[in-house]
């Protein structure tokens, strides 16, 4: 979703983009997230943090596939990521290339900045098993699903850095950070079995249930603050509709030790995906009615 309400954002600012380079990013964005989550899962079996009384256990824990098979989706998940990847930047760069040596500068002055977002992805993917059962897991899904995708797409489809998508990345990445929180909560039982560490270990359930609360409520401050600012619309306002879901999760954060929390994930998700619809909603309208 950042990625499509980014593009949108850019839209609302009236500025010339590039909607072939910007869709083709959000392609690319999917692929590489489901290489990602393939990925992990696949680690997260092998390490044994999802086993098959695990709570919103895994294709793997159930039986559907085989660990050597999700280990190879997600390396052909990866290899078509990375081909569209270079497809991308044929593309973006192919006008400078036609120019022959005289276009060389421009290539890699059109390349660095990718090349800076990508690298630093693709290492945020990697790594993101190991830092995860370090603690750091949020980090990197906040990196990895809010500020990197959120500057990378505008970079793409606008053909310069636009800084003032960094508003975007704060409620996008704390709303899905707290996806991965909320499971983390929930799973601190198993996660201590499987000799792993997370941020709701060391903070204790009942702090992780306020982290939580922040994490989707700071959220609509920061859009109040936006919209006061002029940063973003007054139809941005919409998105204020997703206030009444994220109230619901955050007395159901409350439960976090029992059983009636379980699907606070899973209801979170649908909270980023209302929230972020409403958001994207609100720069399209925006755009239509300058």
């Amino acid at each position: 979703m950042p990625v499509v309400v980014t593009l949108l954002y850019l839209y609302w600012q009236g500025g010339a983009m590039d909607w072939v380079a910007g869709l083709w990013a959000l392609v690319e964005m999917m692929l590489f997230h489901a290489a990602g989550n393939t990925w992990s899962d696949y680690f997260d079996y092998q390490r044994g943090v999802d086993v098959v009384d695990t709570p919103g256990a895994s294709v793997l824990t159930n039986g559907l596939f085989l660990s050597g098979e999700v280990m190879r989706l997600s390396l052909w998940l990866s290899a078509l990521a990375l081909l569209g990847t270079l497809g991308l930047l044929l593309y973006m760069t192919w006008p400078f290339l036609a120019l022959g040596v005289e276009g060389l500068p421009m290539v890699w002055q059109t390349l660095r900045p990718l090349l800076a977002v990508g690298l630093i992805g693709v290492a945020c993917s990697l790594l993101y098993p190991t830092l995860k059962y370090r603690a750091f897991g949020d980090l990197v899904i906040f990196m990895d699903f809010a500020l990197l995708p959120t500057l990378g797409t505008a970079y793409v489809a606008s053909g310069h850095w636009c800084w003032t998508a960094l508003w975007l990345a704060l409620p996008l990445g704390l709303i899905t950070v707290a996806i991965l929180h909320a499971n983390n909560t929930r799973d601190i039982e198993t996660d201590g079995q499987a000799g792993i560490t997370t941020l709701p270990m060391r903070l204790g359930g009942r702090m992780s249930a306020w982290v939580y609360r922040a994490e989707v409520l700071f959220p609509f401050f920061w859009l109040l603050l936006c919209v006061w600012g002029g940063v973003f619309p007054v139809w941005s306002l919409l998105s204020c509709l997703a206030l009444v879901p994220a109230l619901a999760n955050c007395r159901l954060a409350g439960k976090w030790w029992s059983g009636e929390a379980i699907a606070l994930d899973l209801r979170t998700a649908q909270l980023q995906l209302a929230f972020s619809l409403l958001l994207g909603l609100s720069f399209l309208l925006g755009g239509l009615l300058k």
